[in-house]
Order: C-alpha cells, then sequence, then structure tokens
C-alpha cells in the first residue's frame, strides 16, 4: 500500500508540530510555507520552534519523508492537506487574507476524493462560506460531492511539556458525515484521542469558547489585581487560598497582560461575528479586552510609581525586564504583552534592556538591548521588572542583587520584591 501524502501549509508553531508529527506516524509529508528563509532553515535540520528540536526535525528529514517547501507545486496528488496559516486582526477585522491565498494556490491541485482541513482559527462559518468556494472555483470540483473538506480547531500550548500535540484531546469536524469520517481518520494516526462534533460550525466555536472563557477570567483577576493593590490584599494569597476549593472554581493568575496568536485575537473574531450577524455587542469579550490590553501601561505606571518612592524618576532610569516572549518557555513574542512593557518603559523615557534566552533570530525592538542576566546587570539596574518568569531565570540571584524588583508573576520574594 502506498504512503500516503500529506501537505500541511503553514510551517509554524502549529504547523511544524503536525507535519513533523505525521512524519513519524507514516506519511509522506510536504510542509509548505510562503517564507522561503524558513523552509531553507528547516531543510537544514534548523527548528525554530520549541516543541520541535532540531534532532527530532533532522530525524524527519533523514527518513526522507518530510519536505519543506515554498512551492505549491509541490502539493500535487495529496491524500490530505493542513491548512495551518496566521489569522491575525487588522484594525479589530479579522484578517482572513493567508487562509484565502493558501486556497487558492492550493485549489489546482485538488483531486477526487482527497482531503482538505482547516486549523487556522476564525469565525463560525469560514470554512463552508469561504473555503469551499475558493476550493472549488479553483479546482472545478465541489464538496462534499467531489473531495471532503473539514475543521479542527488547533490547541498548540508552546512550552507545555506534559500536554503535546499527540495526548491533547483533537476536536475533529466535516461538511457531512462522510467528510467527518475521513478528518478523524486521519487525526486518529496523529493524536489518541478525537472527539467529533456535528458541524464545522461547532468546531469553529469550540476554539472561540476556549480561548474566550480565558481571555475573560484572567481579566477579571487582573481587575480584581489593580483593585486589591489600593486595598492593600494580597491576591496572590487569596487566589492560591480560593483553589483549594475542590470544586467550581479554578485558578486563573494575573500578569502583565495576554499575548500570544489566541487570546488576544480569538475573542475578537467572536465579538466581531455577533456584531456582525446579530448586531449586538459582546460585552464580556469587550470589557475583558479593555482590562488586558490595559495591563501592560499598568505594569508600567507602577514602575514608575515604585522608582519615585526609592527616590528616582522614570525618565532615564535603567530598567531590566526579565522576559519578553508572551510566555514562560518560550521564545514565542507575538502580540507579547513583555514588549508592550518595554514600549510604555521607553515612552515614559527609561532606558530598557531585557534578557530573553529564548529569543533566537527574532527581532527586537530597537529600542530594547538584550543582555545577559549577570549580577552586575542587575545591580546597575534601577528596577528589575519579571514580566515572563521562564524556569531556568535563576531568581534567587535576583533577589540577592537587585535594588528593587517589580513582580507580575509572583516568582521573587524579598524586602526589594513589589508584587503586581
Amino acid at each position: 500500500m502506498p504512503t500516503e501524502k500529506l501537505v500541511v501549509v503553514g510551517q509554524g508553531y502549529v504547523g511544524l508540530p503536525l507535519a513533523i508529527r505525521a512524519v513519524e506516524a507514516g506519511f509522506d509529508v510536504v510542509g509548505i510555507d510562503v517564507d522561503t528563509s524558513r523552509v531553507k532553515r528547516l531543510g537544514a535540520g534548523e527548528s525554530f520552534v520549541e516543541d520541535i528540536s532540531s534532532n527530532r526535525l533532522a530525524a524527519a528529514l533523514a527518513t526522507g519523508r518530510y519536505r519543506p517547501s515554498s512551492t505549491y507545486a509541490d502539493a500535487s496528488g495529496f491524500d490530505v492537506c493542513v491548512i495551518s496559516v496566521p489569522t491575525p486582526l487588522r484594525d479589530g477585522t479579522p484578517d482572513l487574507g493567508h487562509v484565502e491565498q493558501s486556497a487558492a494556490a492550493l485549489a489546482p491541485y485538488l483531486r477526487p476524493g482527497c482531503t482538505v482541513i482547516l486549523e487556522s482559527t476564525t469565525y463560525p462559518g469560514t470554512t463552508e462560506e469561504l473555503l469551499r468556494p475558493l476550493l472549488e472555483q479553483g479546482s472545478g470540483l465541489h464538496s462534499p460531492k467531489d473531495f471532503h473538506l473539514g475543521y479542527s480547531p488547533e490547541r498548540i500550548d508552546p512550552g507545555n511539556s506534559i500536554w503535546r500535540l499527540e495526548n491533547t484531546p483533537k476536536v475533529v469536524s466535516g461538511l457531512d458525515a462522510a467528510a467527518l469520517s475521513k478528518v478523524d481518520a486521519f487525526y486518529r494516526r496523529i493524536v489518541d484521542r478525537t472527539v467529533a462534533v456535528d458541524s464545522t460550525r461547532v468546531a469553529e466555536l469550540t476554539k472561540l469558547i476556549e480561548n474566550t472563557f480565558r481571555q475573560v477570567n484572567i481579566a477579571l483577576v487582573n481587575e480584581l489585581t489593580m483593585l486589591t493593590h489600593h486595598l492593600d490584599i494580597d491576591i496572590w494569597q487569596a487566589i492560591d487560598a480560593a483553589a483549594t476549593k475542590p470544586f467550581g472554581f479554578m485558578a486563573f493568575r494575573p500578569g502583565p497582560g495576554v499575548g500570544g496568536h489566541c487570546l488576544p485575537i480569538d475573542p475578537c473574531y467572536l465579538s466581531w461575528q455577533v456584531k456582525r450577524t446579530l448586531n449586538r455587542q459582546f460585552r464580556f469579550v469587550e470589557l475583558a479586552n479593555d482590562i488586558n490590553h490595559a495591563m501592560p501601561e499598568h505594569v508600567a505606571h507602577r514602575v514608575m510609581i515604585g522608582l519615585s518612592d526609592r527616590g528616582r524618576p522614570i525618565r532615564d532610569a535603567r530598567v531590566l525586564l526579565l522576559g519578553l516572549a508572551y510566555k514562560r518557555n518560550t521564545g514565542d513574542m507575538r502580540d507579547s504583552p513583555a514588549l508592550a512593557v518595554a514600549d510604555q518603559l521607553t515612552r515614559l523615557g527609561a532606558r530598557v534592556n531585557a534578557v530573553e534566552p529564548y529569543a533566537g533570530l527574532q527581532p527586537i525592538p530597537d529600542d530594547v538591548t538584550l543582555v545577559s542576566l549577570t549580577e552586575r546587570e542587575i545591580r546597575e539596574a534601577d528596577a528589575v521588572v519579571v514580566v515572563t518568569d521562564h524556569d531556568d531565570l535563576d531568581y534567587d540571584l535576583v533577589v540577592r542583587s537587585a535594588r528593587y524588583i517589580f513582580d507580575a508573576r509572583n516568582r521573587c520574594a524579598g524586602p526589594n520584591v513589589e508584587h503586581l
């Protein structure tokens, strides 16, 4: 029996782990990405995604069944194609340009019986109302009669060593029963468990519910943090105490804001769709967005006040940020609140240095200088701000050496530490 050919469009934080896992499951995989420099790095065995080591990438390349490419002609003859491209917001409006471009480029290579699956986060109706017509127009085929079409929301959590692609339940859907069967059969070879739902709209909404839930609850504790600071109550201790309740409570902890491709964006897709189709506001989402987007400015203001209380104005103060990524133990800086904190501090006149062990080749703002975490660097800083609490940072050294620490992640303790 010939090896099935899989095409994964997009070789980033979602597409690359899927492509490598599929190679390990026995598929012949072409990973398509329009970023030619990324394709060259992958072809040389250099991974830029923390969840896929360069050794694991090299092993996939060595099988001869993983081929990174920037040419859609290499998709010819595919059995299954997964589209995992970015879906950003532009001025509050979903930008599905990458999905549209991928569909148009892929369509000529569709063949009867093939399966196309969208994984990109989007609003309910995208698979059926946007992707399907583009594929049909460019191929001359029709779904569900000629090819199968489905949706499966990505659940990648960069840096999470416990919940990985293969052991995280995968929601699957299709335009009809036959498509659902094909989509389900594909993912059953990739992951331990699939969860089938009745329609692509349900699957699309599932992803938005997951991240809207997180966005709203993070906003709740962030607003509580701003209030309890003035009430002189330890919010961190209160949350830890509440978390001992074995039912009816899930602990969310405050921070400098939200980042990544999901939380700042996905809930906005849902509120945009509600406004567009029902002409109603999704007030919870809009309020949560406002609160979380305001957190970097709040952090910068707290640092400014903390310096002032210690007799040091923010202008020309030397501030050392710990972490620039949006979450711990990863270098992913997409929409990172740490970058917004740096920007706010710079606007206030501070000179900003940053420690980011996972920076790699990612671009750093011009007004931020990357440095190593050394005793001298800490001692020379007027303030050290813990923004992203990577586990491999030496917090004991920070507490011993810093004059003033503003900790937005509750990793440090001592008389020189002020918590968010």
